[in-house]
């Protein structure tokens, strides 16, 4: 009785694992689809080169190694596929590459905001684009090339272990660890952490006065108005929203598969099902923290859907969209409708007379 219990609770962890995992893949896919087709049609889009780079490799991951953790994770996973000695391999080398290019493309997208924030006046201080990326699928590369040195696949009465968490790197796992998610968390840190200070002290600068403003007079009410609120908010608040936010999500997705890969091979391939999907899990989130929390991806996002209504809901201004608003915009009601006789106000027969009420006729 125990053990049929037990293998039934291990039976719905599955299938919820399968489900949430399932989510995880469709909105990655979905979520880097629109966004790389907004940033591609629009041409003045800030650090639009970066972008797209993130949107490419999330997609590929989206495509080649999320469904092979769907299929071919190891029990208590959420597949029960065996691959073969080539196709392990070939897990390996995606997993082991795909990986460090999402975290190294995100640091890459990290410092150029960071240099378009804080050194906007000198262009020629930052790298082109081009260049930082061939950088990256070059480590991506080569950390992809130690997934090659490991161990051979086991045997098939063996697990076959095709991931990197379950010893698909062999003695390179902490190396692979230090460079493919240490080093991207460092320069996460440092760039976001340079912006925050630069908005903070943007917003402790006191603003200058107007020019021909006229001096604050000596009442009573004019020394109350420039008292501050009771409850002060700390300056720069707004600004660590977004640098809080993307170093936060790396942390929480990336950091405890990092320490997985730290971890002895056998420990780490207990935890291996969790924790991948946990990491997994930034590829749908990449498209919603750096597109629609940014302000001119959410206008050219607007701007590009309208464009696909139909003609009454591409009318309605962007102000129209509340509700009662979008209701109304939606009747479109003629501009001059006709008045019926039963709904004609009644006249008084004064006012029928052309004399207003209140104004005596002339003696």
């Amino acid at each position: 009785m125990a053990n049929s219990t037990g293998l039934n609770a291990s039976e719905v962890a599955g299938s919820v694992g399968l489900i949430l995992a399932a989510v995880v893949e469709v909105g990655a896919l979905l979520g880097n689809g629109a966004l790389l087709v907004v940033v591609l049609r629009t041409p003045g889009l800030r650090d639009a080169l970066y972008l797209a780079h993130l949107c490419v490799v999330d997609l590929l991951a989206a495509a080649s190694i999320m469904p092979l953790g769907l299929l071919a994770a190891p029990p208590p996973g959420l597949g029960r596929v065996r691959l073969g000695p080539a196709p392990c391999r070939a897990a390996r080398f995606l997993s082991a590459a795909l990986l460090p290019a999402c975290t190294l493309g995100v640091a890459a997208l990290g410092l150029a905001r960071y240099r378009l924030i804080v050194h906007p006046l000198r262009p020629g201080s930052r790298p082109p684009p081009v260049l930082v990326l061939t950088a990256v699928w070059a480590a991506a590369g080569l950390l992809g090339a130690l997934s090659l040195l490991g161990p051979p696949p086991a045997p098939p009465p063996a697990p076959a272990r095709c991931s990197v968490l379950a010893g698909g790197l062999g003695p390179f796992r902490p190396l692979w660890a230090l460079l493919a998610f240490a080093l991207p968390a460092l320069l996460l840190l440092g760039a976001y952490g340079g912006i925050f200070v630069v908005a903070r002290r943007a917003a402790l600068r006191p603003p200058r006065p107007a020019r021909g403003s006229r001096l604050r007079s000596d009442s009573l009410d004019s020394r109350l108005s420039i008292l501050p609120p009771l409850r002060p908010r700390l300056p720069g608040g707004k600004a660590a929203l977004a640098p809080a936010l993307a170093v936060g999500q790396f942390a929480a997705c990336w950091l405890p598969y990092g320490c997985a890969c730290l971890a002895p091979a056998a420990r780490a391939a207990e935890a291996e099902a969790a924790v991948t999907w946990v990491a997994y899990s930034a590829f749908a989130a990449h498209p919603f923290l750096y597109g629609l929390l940014q302000r001119p991806v959410r206008l050219a996002l607007g701007r590009l859907s309208r464009r696909a209504l139909p003609g009454p809901l591409r009318a309605c201004t962007p102000q129209a969209w509340h509700p009662r608003a979008l209701l109304q915009c939606l009747q479109r009601p003629p501009e001059g409708p006709a008045v019926g006789p039963s709904e004609a106000p009644e006249q008084t027969p004064q006012l029928a007379g052309g004399r207003s009420p209140s104004i005596p006729g002339p003696t």
